[in-house]
């Protein structure tokens, strides 16, 4: 009996095409970036002054998202590099057919008192009145002033935790009432480094005068007021008890404001309260939304589960107080809330780009702020 062997011709690949290519090298190109920005670090700019003067309008943030832990998505179903809409319209970029709890992996740190921190604005109203999924909220980068457990108390504009005074922020700006002789020029808001953000005309006095709101530092409310068209400059002062409307919780159940607020406990994990007037004005709407959201109820003085009273109530995540830099001009916690853990993002590292939007094409890098770290 005979063998004989047959060698397979090989097979010749089909050449790829020039379309191909480009498509294979944007498909990986895309999952790779997604990948990246999911897991480990994410660019972002900053649109407001809150921050000021530790991150400016303009700023370009690397946000690490190891820090505090990466989180999961629960909206699998969303076009990659999107955050809320696709680009340039207002259709949603997700579906939520599939919704997916959402974890978080381990972390290098946790949050920090002091730290600066970007994370997902709770309410809905800060959405543009959409209830999104958690990760799809607006971004808010803010500093954390208050941990799980702390006892917060802002006194005359001075901020101490667990009885301790906090020193203020580098450079911190105040708000005053400034009349002048005339409207001011762009060319003079720039001679005192002053931008659109710093400087809101409240209107016209007698004459010729016109009245500003100005966020100042100490050095340049110093130089402003030697200046000749400078009539007057007034600090503006929150007193104590002198409720604002819009204040955390709100307005209706306390009399603070700004300026002066708390005593205020923020919740921890496995803290209790007792449920009363008083807690469920502090803590009802925070429990109802981001504690255990759909399955409690509030009836007028009870908070009920399942039709039945509560005695007590045990949190169930961690939640932390952010504050502004730029406390005069600033949408945080003292308005909106306590930010729940599972909102919070991640950790800004340093800024790798910075462009002044009000400044020639000349100046309108600020070269001395690039590679700048953020504490």
């Amino acid at each position: 009996m005979s063998f004989s062997f047959r060698r397979r011709s090989a097979k010749t690949a089909a050449p790829k095409t020039f379309v191909k290519e480009w498509f294979n090298a944007i498909a990986f190109a895309v999952v790779a970036a997604t990948l990246i920005r999911w897991t480990t670090v994410e660019a972002f700019v900053v649109p407001t002054p809150s921050m000021e003067n530790t991150i400016l309008v303009g700023d370009y943030l690397f946000v690490s998202k190891l820090h505090y832990g990466t989180r999961t998505t629960t909206t699998p179903l969303q076009i990659p590099l999107t955050h809320q809409k696709i680009w340039g319209t207002n259709i949603p970029s997700y579906l939520d057919w599939v919704s997916l709890p959402s974890y978080r992996l381990p972390g290098f740190s946790e949050v920090k008192r002091g730290d600066v921190v970007v994370f997902n604005v709770p309410p809905v109203s800060l959405n543009d009145g959409v209830l999104y999924p958690i990760q799809l909220k607006t971004y808010y980068v803010k500093r954390c002033v208050g941990v799980p457990g702390d006892v917060l108390v802002i006194n005359n504009r001075e901020l101490s935790v667990n009885g301790t005074m906090m020193a203020h922020p580098a450079n911190m700006k105040y708000s005053y009432t400034v009349v002048t002789d005339g409207e001011i020029t762009e060319r003079t808001l720039r001679k005192f480094q002053l931008d659109k953000d710093d400087v809101y005309l409240l209107g016209k006095g007698g004459g010729q005068a016109s009245v500003y709101r100005m966020l100042l530092t100490t050095e340049q409310k110093q130089e402003i007021t030697g200046t000749p068209f400078v009539k007057s400059i007034d600090e503006i002062v929150q007193v104590p008890e002198q409720g604002e409307s819009n204040i955390f919780p709100s307005a209706r159940f306390s009399e603070w404001n700004g300026d002066n607020y708390g005593p205020l406990t923020i919740p921890r994990m496995g803290m209790d309260v007792v449920i009363n007037d008083s807690t469920l004005a502090l803590y009802g709407q925070t429990i109802l939304l981001y504690d255990d959201p759909g399955k409690l109820t509030i009836e007028g003085r009870r908070l009920l589960r399942n039709g039945e009273p509560l005695k007590t109530y045990t949190f169930r995540q961690n939640y932390y107080f952010m504050m502004g830099d730029n406390r005069h001009n600033s949408l945080d916690s003292r308005y909106w809330g306590f930010v729940p853990e599972d909102h919070v993002v991640g950790k800004p590292l340093f800024i790798w780009m910075s462009l002044d939007q009000d400044a020639d094409l000349l100046h309108k890098v600020r070269w001395n702020r690039i590679f700048t770290l953020i504490d």
